[in-house]
């Protein structure tokens, strides 16, 4: 029988931490620990991606759409560069993977062609945990320490692993190490409420506002209900983060919608009629269409305490579970409708929605993008995964796909790198593989990584239950940069690639769209195929994103006198305060 080595002991530490899959790239220095992988049976199962950026991107999709620890593998050099944009993915979204490194030091001048200082180059991503694995008994404590870092601080980590070391035989009786703490990675190690003081001084704010407005982000996933229930009591409106878009019902007559410069014109004017703002989970970049500073008495609630007041001032730091943290603040506040409030926030949501559809339907050559997710919105399948790329995509479908209640979305919300839709598809099916799966890209996501990948899904869909992954890709040919409302000239053409082909090459099924009347027969056609699809939607460029104009934007930036400024703030809100509730947006 063969020795036991270090590589077999890496499998069963993965086991012990009931890691299902590894995504990676097979390479002579991770080559014993892949060989093992294979050995164990699919328990964990070693997934090989086309290239080492889009394994790290699984590894974070499977932590996003899970709520599990995420895990990677690459060799030294090059392929351990290429792991650092999913690596950051995971760090700015806060999603805990953990990066299994190998490395080779052996050539004649002790060092490999392909050698890089590994500390310093996942020194800033993983700087959580990062440590160098040297002797057997060393391996089992290093690993259980770098999941457990994962967990607690929702963060990437890395272990460095020597090809020798892998190779290294394993001792029938290791020294005793750490034992396994299998932390549910989403959820808090501890309950975490903040003291009754602040909750009480928050609960007085809430009380007194008169116009309330709640931004909901990611850290609000299992907070739904109490949410709408404080939204009801003191009759607040609700707007969400980019990231926070799938925790509420969308078809809430108050809910605005999705706030920033993807957003909707209702979530800005939201913030910008506003005195009393609660942020719950979330610190949104997107801070030129927050209130303007000294509007609002704002309350900020997160499970890290090291967010809060990081993107806006806060005047009362709630450091808690978010659910938790709601729920007490509902004991302590007692029902006060805003009727009238209430009431505006529900006729700008009906104008936005107005006019959402009647820009969905305008003409365009040779089909409007914004139609494209708006025919899916009806079509969505519950119980489904959505996984979104970065570009032009992203403000389609901020504004125009409805997700109903229990589908869950996921993008590269922080750091913005395009790429990741079809990585976490792929992700998100080989999780649940009975239930169906959606990716939405632009042309530019589909020939960076896209086309590569559709070969990952045609090797495994044969052994998914539910057959159902669909790639939309809206085909603009267009790599201006601009995302939008260009005309393309020659400078500015993406070549054109028959993306529903190469699908049907790959054995998968492909269905391409050029006149508006036959999209929504398309994704019926997509969503009911016996095998993974791809949706190439011709779509027209120079359809504009138009952002939502920031509310009171005029006002800002325009006096660098703070004294100055604060009077103009005062004037504002006087006048808020005066005017008719109809005009306050």
């Amino acid at each position: 029988m063969a020795d036991r080595t270090v590589a077999d002991l890496v499998v069963e530490r993965l086991r012990a931490w009931h890691v299902p899959r590894a995504f990676g790239y097979p390479g002579a220095a991770i080559a014993p620990l892949v060989a093992a992988l294979d050995a164990a049976g699919g328990d964990p199962e070693f997934v090989p991606a086309r290239h080492e950026e889009t394994a790290a991107f699984m590894a974070t999709g499977h932590a996003k759409f899970t709520g599990e620890i995420g895990v990677c593998l690459a060799t030294q050099g090059p392929s351990a560069v290429h792991l650092l944009n999913g690596l950051y993915d995971a760090k700015l979204d806060s999603k805990p993977v953990v990066a299994i490194v190998g490395e080779d030091v052996t050539g004649p001048l002790g060092g490999a062609h392909e050698e890089i200082g590994l500390s310093r180059l996942f020194g800033d991503v993983c700087h959580q945990f990062l440590r160098y694995g040297r002797t057997p008994d060393q391996v089992p404590g290093l690993l259980d320490q770098a999941f457990r870092t994962a967990a607690a601080t929702r963060s990437p980590t890395c272990v460095v692993l020597p090809h020798a070391l892998q190779l290294a035989a394993v001792p029938d009786l290791l020294p005793q190490t750490a034992g396994v703490v299998s932390a549910t990675p989403g959820e808090p190690l501890a309950r975490v409420l903040p003291h009754d003081g602040d909750l009480d001084a928050a609960a007085s704010l809430l009380i007194t506002g008169q116009r309330l407005a709640i931004l909901v982000g990611q850290g609000a996933q299992h907070a739904a209900d109490e949410i709408v229930e404080l939204a009801d009591r003191l009759g607040a409106g609700v707007a969400t983060s980019l990231l926070g878009k799938p925790v509420l019902d969308e078809r809430l007559p108050f809910h605005t919608g999705v706030l920033g410069e993807v957003g909707t014109t209702a979530a800005a004017q939201l913030m910008g009629g506003c005195d009393t703002l609660l942020l719950v989970g979330t610190t949104d970049p997107w801070t030129d269409w927050y209130p303007l500073p000294g509007q609002v008495r704002t309350i900020q609630i997160d499970i890290d305490g090291r967010r809060i007041g990081t993107r806006y001032p806060v005047d009362v730091a709630l450091v808690g579970d978010a659910a938790e943290t709601l729920r007490a603040l509902l004991g302590r506040v007692r029902e006060r409708p805003q009727q009238q409030w209430r009431g505006v926030v529900e006729s700008a949501v009906d104008r936005w929605r107005e006019a959402a559809a009647e820009r969905a339907a305008a003409p365009a050559d040779p089909v409007n993008p914004q139609l494209v997710l708006r025919e899916l919105s009806a079509r969505m399948p519950e119980r489904a995964a959505l996984a979104v790329d970065v570009g032009s995509v992203i403000y389609w479908y901020a504004r125009h796909l409805q997700l109903p209640p229990g589908v869950r979305a996921q993008l590269c919300g922080t750091l913005g790198s395009m790429g990741c839709a079809l990585p976490y598809a792929v992700a998100a099916k080989l999780a649940r593989p009975d239930e169906p799966v959606v990716a939405l890209l632009g042309d530019g996501a589909m020939q960076l990584n896209g086309l590569a990948e559709l070969i990952t899904v045609a090797h495994h869909w044969p052994e998914w239950r539910d057959p159902r992954l669909v790639v939309l890709v809206l085909n603009n040919r267009d790599q201006s940069g601009t995302g939008g409302g260009r005309q393309p000239g020659r400078p500015s053409r993406r070549p054109d690639v028959p993306y529903a082909g190469w699908a049907r090459l790959l054995g998968l099924h492909g269905v391409r769209v050029d006149r508006p009347e036959l999209v929504g027969p398309a994704w019926d056609e997509v969503l009911a195929a016996d095998r993974p699809s791809v949706l190439e939607a011709v779509v027209d460029p120079a359809v504009a994103l138009d952002p939502p104009e920031p509310a009171l934007a005029d006002l800002r930036g325009l006096f660098a006198d703070g004294d100055a400024a604060r009077r103009v703030r005062e004037r504002v809100l006087q006048t808020q305060v005066t005017v008719e509730a109809d005009d306050l947006v």
